[in-house]
């Protein structure tokens, strides 16, 4: 490599959250968020917080750009990049980590309420309605995603 030439760097980390709720008929319903600047359709994510676990992040995140709370999994469901633009015009590569979060409480006020809308899709139009393609997966592949994790549960309610 050149000794001007720049590195590839690698994608910066985030912690996103991936609200759903589901209601008493079983259907699931996917919350999205609109981005502050361009105002597309997006999950709540951000930066990693110091002394926070990214789940946790992920559930901060969730408050503060939609003003939920709700259970989040420790484990991350999935990953997927985007290019984020920074105030500066200048383009980052991002990786963010996705946790599912079902949704317990919607705040009537939440921090960011004056700057992005929230909305409740099914999942198959929220995954249209996202640009980044493998967000656009995580968020169709929702419902198959659930139902294999309710499966052993109500096998072993069902005594087998």
């Amino acid at each position: 490599m050149k000794k001007n030439e720049k590195q590839p760097r690698e994608p910066r980390k985030q912690c996103g959250a991936l609200p759903f709720r589901i209601d008493d008929a079983g259907r699931i319903e996917v919350l999205l968020v609109t981005s502050r600047e361009t105002h597309r359709w997006v999950i709540p994510k951000g930066w990693p917080i110091r002394k926070l676990r990214a789940n946790q992040t992920a559930a901060r995140e969730a408050y503060e750009e939609a003003g939920l709370a709700g259970a989040v999994s420790k484990e991350p469901y999935g990953v997927y990049n985007y290019e984020k633009r920074l105030k500066s015009r200048a383009f980052v590569a991002c990786a963010v980590d996705v946790f599912l979060m079902q949704v317990e409480k919607e705040q009537k006020r939440w921090p960011e309420r004056d700057e992005r809308e929230r909305r409740w899709f099914d999942p198959q139009t929220a995954a249209e309605l996202v640009d980044e393609p493998e967000l656009s997966d995580l968020i169709a592949a929702l419902p198959e995603r659930l139902a294999d994790a309710a499966a052993p549960r109500a096998k072993r309610a069902a005594g087998g």
